[in-house]
């Protein structure tokens, strides 16, 4: 039975309930803190990855790891996390995770190897993958009505979306000043607070010791099988050329066996490890294609764009920064404004405008040129930054709201980790294309400029003129060497100019799935404990 929600203040006085309603908002905020704060740790080092490579001497293969470690365990501690919220109480499964998650964080920053590092990112990974399911259930719980939820779960969106948006802002920012190890210390006095204020603040369940009884160790090994082996895949398998590469291969051979096997075991189980039993509900299941598919698009963008600028525009860490601010703050100054909408609009039009604004901003970065930078970049990162904001709150409050309180915290868990595996499928998709669509560009443009067409000679001629002074004999060379670097230029530019475009049309294309959602009751409030 839930306690210190609702229907429990009904016994209490005005003074004893506004104590109340304050004590749960504060401890809310502080769940809401914690998940922020894994979540900006998926993307904060994505920025500094190679000043981190430098510090542990590692290669630039091996350095993926210090990402795609803590990807793993995060997509294995997301769905897992509604099980131990109900088996160890919520209260203390989120004090132990923000706990380990800042010891974790510490370990990180004092890494000596490659190897320690990956081990740490781990331990993070998995500690810090499963605050932020049970911040996202906790709010349904202790808000089960529409209208004292509004500002909880504008907040928790907010953050959300702040969050992967300012991660290599803040990473760039802080190992400028810094150095690469205060991306980690910076947990450090958040992770405090946090766990004392839950400790203190939340106490909505209690523990269900049986359950550690008939804990489904079956069950876990099969997901993560599934789960880690499908996060590397995707991961890896684009840097590697896939299958051809043995690690990617076995991954993905584990995978599917590790599939099959946890789906058996889901329905097959009398207590499965993950109960899958919440996709019955349309809304949840249409819900979490959506989100799935926003993953796709709010990570790949986040991903594409800092690679463009630093690739072709020659922007340093902190001048890409200052571009992935706009859509952070953005997301930051619209987040209030989405949550009085959701209020006065179905917000299933609340979620269509968001996907519109998203297509439109990606829409404007298809025309890109070598030339772009901050200016050309602002008014699509402002779109798009609107837009995730006005999908994602209201698509979370269509997803969990109307579920009773006893699956929340399970179907939060899964509602989360489809936006993660999106994300992850996004990206190798988006890393394969580039691949072959720069391959494409690059022989297109070789053909238009063989030295038997008088504009590419004369091209050369002018090259081989500016750089006589420098070079002397070898400015032949040097102009050849020239044309060949702005080749390659143009052909990148191209290629992420197609990407922006193939991004903009699958966002057009989850519109198709709005319609699918059922109209939302005037309340929706899930049912009682259980």
């Amino acid at each position: 039975m839930y306690e210190g929600v609702l229907p429990g203040d009904s016994a209490l006085g005005d003074d004893a309930l506004r104590r109340a309603q304050r004590r749960r908002m504060w401890g809310f905020w502080a769940m809401a803190l914690g998940s922020f704060m894994a979540i900006l740790d998926i993307q904060i080092v994505a920025s500094s990855i190679n000043e981190i490579r430098a510090g542990l001497s590692a290669s630039i293969d091996e350095i993926q790891w210090v990402q795609t470690s803590y990807l793993v365990a995060e997509v294995i501690a997301i769905p897992l996390s509604g099980y131990l919220s109900r088996m160890l109480s919520t209260r203390i499964y989120f004090v132990i995770s923000a706990v380990g998650f800042t010891l974790a964080s510490i370990a990180c920053a004092s890494s000596w190897s490659l190897g320690s590092m990956v081990v740490f990112r781990v331990l993070q990974g998995l500690l810090g993958g499963g605050m932020i399911p049970t911040a996202f259930a906790t709010m349904f719980i202790m808000f089960p009505d529409q209208k004292t939820r509004a500002m909880p779960q504008v907040l928790t969106g907010m953050l959300t979306m702040t969050a992967s948006s300012l991660g290599p802002s803040i990473g760039g920012y802080v190992t400028d000043a810094l150095s690469w190890h205060w991306l980690f210390l910076l947990n450090l006095g958040p992770g405090i607070v946090c766990a004392w204020a839950v400790w203190s603040l939340v106490d909505i369940d209690k523990p269900q010791p049986q359950m550690f009884r008939r804990f489904d160790l079956w069950g876990l090994l099969f997901m993560s099988m599934f789960l880690g082996g499908l996060e590397y895949t995707l991961d890896d398998g684009p840097r590697n050329d896939w299958f051809s590469d043995d690690s990617v291969a076995i991954c993905a051979v584990m995978a599917s066996i590790g599939g099959a096997l946890f789906f058996w075991r889901a329905f097959s189980a009398a207590h499965p490890i993950v109960d899958l039993r919440s996709f019955r509900d349309r809304n949840f299941a249409v819900t979490s294609l959506v989100s799935t598919m926003l993953g796709m698009s709010m990570f790949t963008l986040l991903y594409l764009t800092p690679v463009f600028l630093g690739q072709v525009s020659g922007y340093n860490p902190l001048q890409i920064g200052e571009v992935m601010m706009v859509q952070g703050g953005t997301m930051f100054l619209s987040a209030p404004l989405v949550g009085r909408l959701q209020m006065k609009l179905d917000p299933r039009l609340v979620i269509t405008i968001g996907l519109m604004l998203i297509a439109a901003g990606t829409f404007l970065n298809t025309g890109l040129t070598a030339d772009w930078g901050y200016a050309q970049f602002v008014l699509p990162q402002m779109l798009r930054g609107a837009g995730f904001v006005c999908s994602f709150i209201p698509l979370t409050g269509l997803a969990l709201g109307t579920l009773p309180a006893s699956e929340v915290h399970n179907a939060s868990g899964l509602f989360n980790v489809t936006r993660n595996l999106g994300g992850a499928l996004g990206l190798a998709v988006i890393n394969t294309l580039i691949n072959h669509r720069t391959w494409l560009h690059w022989q297109q443009l070789a053909e238009s400029t063989r030295l038997s067409r008088a504009p590419v000679r004369e091209a050369l001629g002018n090259m081989r003129e500016l750089l006589q002074p420098s070079l002397g004999d070898a400015s032949q060379a040097g102009s050849i060497g020239m044309l060949a670097q702005q080749m390659q230029q143009q052909a990148a530019t191209m290629t992420y100019a197609d990407m922006y475009r193939l991004l903009a049309w699958s966002v057009m294309a989850s519109l198709l799935l709005v319609p699918l959602l059922h109209k939302p009751r005037a309340s929706a409030a899930p049912a009682g404990g259980h």
